[in-house]
Parts: C-alpha cells; sequence; structure tokens
C-alpha cells in the first residue's frame, strides 16, 4: 500500500503523523512510504533521516493525496486546507468529529473511508491512540495554568504549592482519566491542594490508591462543581466521552462566583469544550479573559512538545496503520474490533453513533458495510 505523510496545516501544530522509524516498520512490511517535504522538520525529523529509512519525498500535500492509498495525519488535520481524501482512500487520524459539522459533512461527501485515533477502543474500555497525548496533555494543562496564574499574565498572582507558612493554590481537575490523572499528580508534585472530580466511583477508588495524600478524590456533581471553583485558582476540563461532544460542566453563570484572576484550562476543547465560556484558542493566542477569569482552550496543546508528542503518538498508532496497511480496511476492521471501533465516515455513511446523534445525521453500523 501506498501511505502518504503530510505536513500538518494546523495552526502551530508541529507534531508529524509518522517518525522515520515508523518509516522504516513500514517499509519493513512492504509498504510504500511518501512524506512532504519538512512533514517532520519541527519535531526534529530532517528530510534525509526519513529518506534513510526508505521514505519518498514529495515537494506538495497534492502530490501526497494524489498517490496515496492512506492518509496518515495527527490532528482532524483541517483537510478542508491541505485537500480533501478522495473517493476509497483510507484517513487514519485525529478526527474530533463531533465538534465540527462542517468537517463532518465534508468527509461523508468525499466517499473516504476515515478512522479516527480517537474512538479506537480495546475490549478493556481504553482509548490507546488518545492516552499517550492525554499524558502529554495533563502535566502541560498544570504547567500552563501555572504560567497563567502569574499576574503579568492577567492571573491573580498565587503560587501553586505556596510556601512555608502562606496556603498553596487550590486546583479542581474535572474528570478522571487519563488527562485527569496525570494532572493531578503534576498539581500535587508542585505542592498544590488538589481536588479530582468524576462519576464513576470504580475509578474514584481506583485513584484513591495511586494519588497523593493532597489529592482529594470527590464525586462530581453540578453542586459539587459550583461550591469548589469558588475556591478554586486554577480548574482544568478534563472531560471525555468518546467520539461525543463532550457536556458543559460550567456554566457562564457559575464562572461569575470564581475568583477574579483564576484560570480555566480546557483540555476538552478537542470536543467542543466543557467550560460554556470555552472557545478554541491557539498556541499564537492562548488566552482570552471573560468576567476575570483567565481561559486557556489551546485544541492542540501537545503540539508545543512535538519532540516527545510525535514519538509518544507514533509508539500508540504504528502498530494500528501497520496493520490496516497490511490487511486493509475492511479485513482489519473484520479481524479487529479495536480498528473496527475507529470508523467514523465510511464510504459516505456515518457509521459512529454519537457523531450522528451530534448533528442529526443518518447513522449506519459499520456492521452492515463490512
Amino acid at each position: 500500500m501506498i501511505v502518504g505523510i503530510m505536513k500538518e496545516t494546523r495552526a502551530d501544530e508541529n507534531r508529524v503523523a509518522i517518525t522515520p522509524a515508523g518509516v522504516e516498520v513500514m517499509k519493513q512490511n512492504g509498504h510504500t512510504v511518501l512524506v512532504e517535504t519538512a512533514a517532520g522538520a519541527a519535531s526534529g525529523f530532517e528530510d534525509g533521516t526519513y529518506q534513510h529509512m526508505g521514505a519518498e519525498i514529495t515537494a506538495t500535500p497534492v502530490e501526497v493525496l494524489k498517490q496515496s492509498e492512506m492518509i496518515v495525519r495527527v490532528r482532524d488535520s483541517q483537510p478542508l486546507e491541505s485537500g480533501l481524501p478522495r473517493d476509497g482512500q483510507i484517513y487514519f487520524g485525529y478526527l474530533h468529529l463531533a465538534s465540527s459539522e462542517q468537517l463532518s459533512r465534508a468527509l461523508i461527501g468525499t466517499g473516504a473511508t476515515c478512522i479516527a485515533y480517537e474512538t479506537i477502543q480495546s475490549t478493556d474500555g481504553a482509548l490507546p491512540l488518545l492516552k499517550p497525548m492525554g499524558e502529554v496533555a495533563g502535566p502541560m494543562a498544570i504547567h500552563e495554568g501555572a504560567k497563567y496564574l502569574e499576574m503579568e499574565h492577567g492571573g491573580h498572582g498565587v503560587l501553586l504549592g505556596g510556601v512555608p507558612g502562606v496556603d498553596p493554590g487550590t486546583v479542581v481537575i474535572l474528570g478522571g482519566g487519563i488527562v485527569g490523572i496525570n494532572a493531578a499528580k503534576t498539581a500535587c508534585g508542585l505542592g498544590a491542594k488538589v481536588y479530582l472530580l468524576d462519576t464513576n466511583l470504580d475509578r474514584l477508588r481506583y485513584l484513591s490508591d495511586v494519588t497523593p495524600a493532597n489529592c482529594f478524590l470527590v464525586y462530581s456533581s453540578p453542586a459539587t462543581i459550583r461550591d469548589l471553583i469558588a475556591k478554586a485558582d486554577l480548574v482544568v476540563g478534563a472531560v471525555l466521552v468518546p467520539g461525543a461532544r463532550t457536556p458543559t460542566l460550567l456554566t457562564g453563570d457559575m464562572l461569575k462566583t470564581m475568583k477574579k484572576g483564576a484560570v480555566l484550562v480546557d483540555v476538552s476543547i478537542d470536543q467542543g469544550g466543557c467550560f460554556e465560556t470555552s472557545r478554541e484558542t491557539t498556541h499564537t493566542n492562548p488566552t482570552y479573559t471573560i468576567d476575570g477569569v483567565v481561559h486557556y482552550a489551546v485544541s492542540n496543546m501537545a503540539g508545543a512538545l512535538p519532540r516527545t508528542a510525535t514519538l509518544a503518538l507514533t509508539n500508540a498508532t504504528l502498530p494500528y496503520a501497520v496493520e490496516i496497511a497490511n490487511k486493509g480496511w475492511e479485513r482489519a476492521m473484520k479481524e479487529n474490533p479495536e480498528i473496527k471501533s475507529g470508523a467514523n465516515v465510511v464510504k459516505g455513511n456515518v457509521t459512529y453513533k454519537a457523531v450522528a446523534d451530534t448533528f442529526a445525521l443518518e447513522y449506519i453500523p459499520i456492521d452492515e458495510l463490512l
């Protein structure tokens, strides 16, 4: 199969879908790999390194799209900017379709098979292709939150860890998944007082065994959220409903009860955001302020740490990409239910129910197309 790797076009997106080492594995499996020139440069991987591993360097994204049977990308990647996949082509990457009706309808019209990293799900319910980026975004949410708590950046001047004789800052984390637990560990390591909220009691029991003593596990409810955010210096939104739009947990009215100069970091913005006042931002212009509260809602947070993020992402995605390339999408889905769970749009049909429900589109179960 001819596999294409394009340079990411999203603002401040510095990751690349496959490392040169990943190209070598693809070549060992008998596949041709086309890499757009400079696709990996921001992650520290030069064209020459890709060529050394057997990739063919192409000058433009148009060439990659035209020649490839499967496109592997990082983000939903704004294909409206760089060209849409064609009929019969496989498109494999983060799609986050529930947050974009425009992108969803555009991909429906292509006839391509669009497989989303974020909905590939293992038998135990884990999301293996979201996990590595959550492990980056969780700690980063605390680092960014701590920075924007500085008065110079609009915050009210609180050091999360405090100092002897002064209370530490208070961090509230909504969601106890991969982002949430990694954010909590980082905030606790700084010495903050951390509240980690979730609605899954079994998850809370597990978290109580693995988090430090300064992390308080709380069952999430609107009343609890209202109470805690009034005390918070930093609130991290780390809620995820696989493939679906994120529920709103913090409303505009609740925002008015927060401290002036507090900070919100909405990691859930990829799927629409869990704060009513969230709107997508970029690394170039990462924040804005509403009612005195600083909002950080960069949708590709890991793009600021591309070396780490690209290596971690390839480790997770490459086995799936190789299997799809080896078998073709139909056989791969028939033989691997994890890959089948990634089917979002196939041959003009929406095959992921949460996406169909979000935009009132017709839903066709993937099994009917296999």
